[in-house]
């Protein structure tokens, strides 16, 4: 346990939590330790102004869900422009808007275009990080809800349909943001990222083709939309299909601030620069990506309730259980802890994983295995510890 974390743990009232589990998962980590060395203190070194408006995910709840925590926030991670604000994702008032054509003013969003127009003097990162697309879905819209209820199936579900409507939502504050962009003159010199933390809710956000949601190690629940521009440097249109992965942001930032290659051993990831300028994709095709989920999921009592089956599309919130996994060119190993088995997944032949050929190519998931293992070890990873 990290000593920086500020909330108190008891062994045994935590063992007794999972009495009924094959497994004792770790502790879950709350606050992101003031050590750590974030993008925006990064950045801060090569001379950038750093801002962020929106969720701050990496802290524990204060005073209200997602509530920023003084003392574990982004100020204190080496913003220095922040907005604590949900934005349209928790709207002020209750008024239900029928008016066709018509979007709320969204403050997160309105925040963001705010620090956009102030008198730059020097380079910025500006972290937005939208609340949208989430649960809880309001229902505030009637008449974009209505717009996907009349293109729908009658057998679509209500909250799928309200889904579809909060994604045009964060859509159209999308575009007001890039609009902002163009309107300050800054396109020509600005990198914008969207891309998202993880695979949709199955309860109303299929995943098609893949299988698997949030909350699970397989291709739905890793595998997630990551979108460019930079007018000048990427091309317009292009595809790039080489496995990138969220700690890349660090050295490709690093890089694109002027610092060149970091140097400093321990720094996961690698510059994506090549890959935005049209080579040097054959780095990412061999290289080996690693996801650990040590967890049960759902939480509590609904554990008991969900399935145990994980498919495609199959509408509900299904049971994870500890698991880790390991990605190399074109393989992709799942160990599940529980019964310390091992799944294995051609993903350039197979990317929905309907087929398991672990059976079949026992050398390669042996060898995956335990290279899965080698890092787990190198990294100290928390593992889960059978109940004893």
């Amino acid at each position: 346990r990290n000593p920086e974390e500020n909330y108190t743990w008891d062994e045994k009232q935590w063992r007794d939590k999972f009495k009924n589990r094959m497994l004792v998962p770790p502790p879950f980590t709350l606050n992101l330790p003031l050590k750590e060395v974030t993008l925006a203190e990064m950045l801060k070194g090569q001379g950038y102004t750093t801002a962020i408006t929106g969720k701050w995910h990496v802290a524990s709840h204060y005073k209200e869900y997602n509530g920023w925590n003084p003392d574990y926030g982004p100020s204190k991670q080496g913003f220095d422009w922040t907005a604590d604000t949900f934005g349209e994702f928790k709207p002020s008032s209750e008024e239900n808007i029928t008016d066709k054509g018509t979007f709320p003013p969204d403050e997160l969003t309105n925040k963001a275009i705010e620090f956009l127009r102030k008198d730059h003097q020097q380079p910025f990162f500006l972290y937005v990080s939208h609340y949208l697309v989430h649960a809880p879905l309001g229902k505030r819209i009637k008449w974009l809800i209505d717009k996907y209820k009349h293109k729908a199936k009658s057998s679509e579900s209500e909250q799928k349909i309200t889904y579809a409507a909060f994604v045009e939502l964060m859509d159209h504050y999308v575009g007001q943001l890039l609009d902002a962009i163009d309107e300050a003159g800054l396109s020509k010199n600005t990198l914008v990222i969207c891309t998202s933390d993880n695979g949709g809710m199955p309860e109303f956000a299929y995943n098609r083709p893949l299988r698997g949601s949030k909350w699970n190690l397989y291709e739905g629940g890793v595998r997630i939309p990551m979108i460019l521009r930079w007018p000048g440097k990427v091309s317009e249109g292009a595809i790039c299909t080489s496995p990138v992965i969220q700690t890349d942001f660090m050295r490709t930032f690093y890089e694109i601030a002027g610092g060149g290659s970091i140097k400093k051993v321990g720094i996961d990831g690698l510059s994506i620069v090549p890959l935005l300028n049209g080579n040097g994709s054959f780095e990412f095709e061999k290289r080996i990506l690693v996801w650990h989920f040590p967890y049960y999921h759902p939480e509590g009592m609904k554990y008991g309730k969900a399935p145990d089956s994980i498919g495609m599309e199959d509408g509900y919130i299904s049971k994870t259980t500890p698991q880790s996994s390991i990605r190399k060119g074109k393989f992709k190993l799942i160990y599940f802890y529980e019964t310390a088995r091992s799944e294995l997944y051609d993903l350039q032949d197979d990317p929905a994983e309907q087929h398991d050929v672990s059976s079949i190519l026992q050398q390669e998931s042996e060898e995956m295995k335990k290279e899965l293992f080698s890092y787990l070890s190198r990294v100290k990873a928390r593992l889960p510890k059978r109940n004893i």
